[in-house]
């Protein structure tokens, strides 16, 4: 989910622009979600009604059933992983699998909704050109998840 504009490549370099719960700032690293339901709410906890905006698109991509996806397990993870601003932790988790370079995506807990599972993309692995886009369709807020 992303703005209309931004929503004509995977790049990563959105992500890049400030420090994030997977990465510090300066490494471009691509967020997606298990669901549409999830990437919705991982994007609302950063809104407010009076910031909703109204350019949102969900995109659609095919992450090939062949790539080589490690999941990172809470076990694997420090207590206050979850906590909320992010902590260095996570950050420095997410910017040594962008620089490791072995793996394409990295599937990690979402810190928004328990028991569910975002996917970090690596822009710049090898393997990155065979995730493809599938679909772009509008996606407006229901202003009632703000009441």
């Amino acid at each position: 989910m992303t703005k209309k504009k931004y929503a004509k490549e995977l790049s990563g370099k959105g992500a890049s622009k400030s420090a994030n719960r997977w990465n510090s700032k300066g490494t471009e690293i691509i967020y997606s979600s298990e669901s549409r339901a999830l990437a919705m709410a991982e994007v609302a906890v950063h809104l407010t009604i009076a910031t909703l905006p109204s350019d949102y698109v969900m995109i659609e991509i095919d992450i090939p059933n062949d790539l080589l996806i490690k999941e990172l397990k809470l076990k694997d993870l420090p207590d206050n992983w979850n906590d909320h601003p992010q902590n260095i932790h996570t950050q420095k988790i997410g910017d040594k699998f962008i620089d490791l370079m072995d793996l394409c995506v990295l599937k990690v807990p979402s810190a928004v909704v328990q028991g569910d599972y975002n996917y970090l993309i690596n822009p710049y692995h090898i393997q990155f050109k065979n995730i493809k886009i599938v679909d772009v369709k509008g996606f407006p807020f229901d202003k009632r998840i703000f009441e």
